[in-house]
This record gives structure tokens, sequence and C-alpha cells, in this order.
């Protein structure tokens, strides 16, 4: 088939790099959003070091969900450079997957603040989690997607490499970010505890450092 026999829908989003343009820039401004959240303790309310402790202290929902999402997208936006640098060729079916799941990635300033201002709402903490879990899901269908449609060289062994530990890696990490969840039923902060370790796990590869010396 000619050039301009083909459809719109059959040219359109056949550069990777414009995918990764914009996914960089959606994580930039999502991650410097959820700092907006956080504000600092109206000066006329503060008249002593201790009222400005309480303050302070005060801040701590806000300051554990900033930490927990930012630590969540810097984890998620290492995942798809991944997949984008063995991912070659792209189409407007894979462009759009990729854009959906910037939609997620824009969500999580939301869903953060929510948490943060229901904090001892299990409601808050099950929103929160579906966020998480639709970014996994999307990454998941983005990756198997590219991998069927033979985007990437399937006979190099860093790709095959890489397909085993990133379909291994959402895997896990969303039933553990799932348990995490469930434990709101015991306590809020045990739960979002229990992600952060989660999130420090997979960003400071603590268990990958474990496997390598045994």
């Amino acid at each position: 088939m000619h050039e301009q026999e083909k459809t719109y829908n059959q040219l359109a989003g056949q550069r990777v790099g414009r995918i990764e343009a914009i996914s960089d820039g959606v994580f930039a401004v999502a991650m410097t959003l959820l700092v907006l959240d956080i504000h600092v303790p109206l000066r006329d309310a503060i008249h002593s070091e201790h009222d400005l402790a309480l303050a302070f202290c005060s801040l701590t929902p806000k300051l554990l969900t900033y930490f927990t999402s930012f630590m969540t997208l810097g984890i998620f936006w290492n995942g798809q450079s991944l997949q984008f640098n063995h991912i070659k060729h792209s189409d407007r079916d894979l462009t759009w997957i990729a854009l959906f799941f910037l939609m997620v990635v824009s969500l999580v300033p939301f869903t953060t603040a929510f948490l943060s201002e229901h904090f001892s709402y299990r409601f808050s903490i099950g929103l929160y989690w579906l966020n998480i879990f639709l970014l996994g899901l999307v990454v998941y269908i983005q990756w198997t997607y590219a991998w069927k449609k033979d985007y990437l060289d399937k006979n190099d062994p860093a790709a095959i490499a890489a397909d085993k530990a990133l379909r291994r890696r959402i895997i896990v990490a969303q039933a553990l970010y799932a348990l995490g969840a469930l434990l709101c039923f015991i306590n809020n902060y045990l739960s979002v505890g229990f992600i952060i370790l989660v999130q420090l796990n997979y960003a400071l590869g603590l268990t990958s450092r474990g496997r390598r010396k045994a």
C-alpha cells in the first residue's frame, strides 16, 4: 500500500519520541503540583515554639501523602522510561494508551490531596489505591501491546529480560499495594506506612540487592 493510500489512523502516532516528550512534561507537572497542597501554618495562629511545633505536626498527613505520591510517580516514570528504552516503534493505538496512562498520572495530585484532607477515612485510601492500580494496569497494557505488535526487538536478550522483569514487577507491586490498601481496615497510618515501605523497596532496590548478594 502506498503512503498516500494509508488512512489517518494508520499514519498517526508513529513517533515514539513524541510520547516520551509529553510523558516527561506531564510527570514533571504532576510531581510539582503535589507540593502545592502543603501550606505553611498561618503566622497569626502561631504565638510560641509550642504552637509552631503543633502546627507542623498537624501537617503529618499531608507530608506523608506527598512523600508517598512523589515516590509513586518516580517509580512509574522509571517504569515507563524502561519500556521506551526498548520500544522502537509506535502507532495510533499505542500513543492513545500512553496518553490514557498520562491522564491517570495527572489524577495523582487530586487523589493525594483528597487523601491528605480525609486521612482518617477508608474511602480516601481506597480512592488513592484505585489511582495506583490504574497506573499499574495501563502501563502493563502499554507494554503488552508493544510486545504483541513487535514494536521492540524480541531477539534482543535485554528486551527479553526487560519483559520478564516488567511483568513480574508490576504484578507483585500491585499485589503489595492492594495489601497496603486493605490495612486501612486496621489503621490508616499503617496502610500508608506499608505502601511507603513498598515504594522504598522498589526505589532503592532493596530486595534485588539481597538477591544479588545471595
